[in-house]
């Protein structure tokens, strides 16, 4: 039988729960159950997919690196289509990545890959519109897709949702507060925190918000707080804990500003460290103990990764490098905080 907690108790901690016999951690919001597998059974650790992006053409490249080691990131496969910008979300055995390409070309295509084995793509579905410069984030159940850009220049608001082990196309979930791209969006197994963003045409159209939705929920976003710095095109990692945001463009230029949240509470973004460089569209990638972000551009395209301790605060230490140079590609990873 379960038994009350004496206050409340830490985000991280574990209980055996005698009802359903199951080990849940607790993550400052709500008890979830532990998996009975694991990124290390699965993978050897967690693994961090890259999807295509420029480089500086289209492509169809697939990469992926183990997060819990650092080197040079390894072929996957290939799309089946080549795309300029794509975004992805998973769980802890599928990533579902939408193909996108350069304004006016953009697709609303969906196509999903097995994490533990290395292939090509698979038709999913589509989307409900083809906008590109999502932000995107996942629990082990739903994929959610928010803002973006419509040719034409259009910033939206919607936000759409997949569930990810279920072949289909997307349904509406809700609206942002502010139609914008170029978001960042990480998540907890509860919330999905949707960071900055570019609300206009002009250069300085930078926003420095942050909201939040709860992702097993249906509806709009509400306010959590704010970045220190106004982005777009930014990393986000996140373990079921705390949320990162790192490097990112600002205005006048890009920046190696890192900052980071607690995803239970709600607030303002507090100074974590620095990135090795200053570098914007980068794919980012979690584990439970390590963000990475890999390619953007620095202004040049790159092929570097770094990554960060998240528990901790500091600065970003090389990790290796993709074997290409690539900008606006998507990152997933089977142990990211929504799982």
């Amino acid at each position: 039988m379960e038994h009350n907690s004496v206050g409340t108790p830490p985000a991280g901690s574990i209980r055996f729960n005698t009802d359903s016999s199951k080990l849940e951690i607790y993550n400052g919001d709500k008890w979830w159950n532990i998996d009975s597998t694991s990124p290390q059974e699965q993978t050897g650790g967690t693994r961090g997919v890259v999807f295509a992006g420029e480089n500086p053409s289209k492509n169809t490249n697939i990469s992926y690196v183990n997060l819990d080691t650092t080197g040079n990131a390894a072929d996957f496969g290939d799309l089946t289509k080549s795309c300029g910008e794509s975004k992805a979300v998973a769980s802890a055995t599928r990533g579902v990545v939408q193909l996108s390409g350069d304004n006016p070309n953009t697709i609303n295509t969906l196509e999903y890959i097995t994490i533990a084995t290395t292939s090509n793509s698979i038709d999913f579905g589509d989307l409900n519109a083809a906008w590109w410069m999502r932000a995107t984030a996942s629990s082990e159940t739903r994929g959610i897709f928010a803002g973006g850009l419509y040719p034409g220049s259009t910033f939206k608001l919607d936000v759409e949702y997949i569930t990810i082990s279920t072949l289909g196309n997307g349904l509406d979930f809700g609206d942002l507060s502010v139609a914008r791209n170029a978001s960042s969006g990480l998540s907890s197994p509860t919330r999905m925190l949707v960071a900055g963003g570019q609300s206009g045409p002009a250069t300085t159209d930078r926003l420095n918000m942050i909201e939040y939705i709860t992702i097993s929920t249906l509806g709009n976003a509400a306010d959590f707080g704010d970045c220190t710095v106004g982005t777009k095109e930014g990393t986000a990692v996140a373990n079921a804990v705390r949320g990162v945001f790192g490097p990112r463009q600002s205005h006048p230029g890009i920046t190696n500003t890192i900052d980071y949240v607690t995803i239970a509470t709600l607030g303002n973004a507090k100074d974590f460290g620095d990135g090795t460089t200053a570098r914007g569209g980068a794919m980012s990638m979690s584990s439970p103990t390590r963000g990475a972000w890999a390619g953007g551009y620095t202004p040049s395209l790159s092929a570097s990764i770094d990554y960060i301790q998240i528990m901790t605060t500091g600065d970003a230490i090389d990790f290796g490098d993709l074997s290409y140079n690539q900008q606006y590609g998507g990152g997933c990873s089977n142990g990211h905080g929504g799982l």
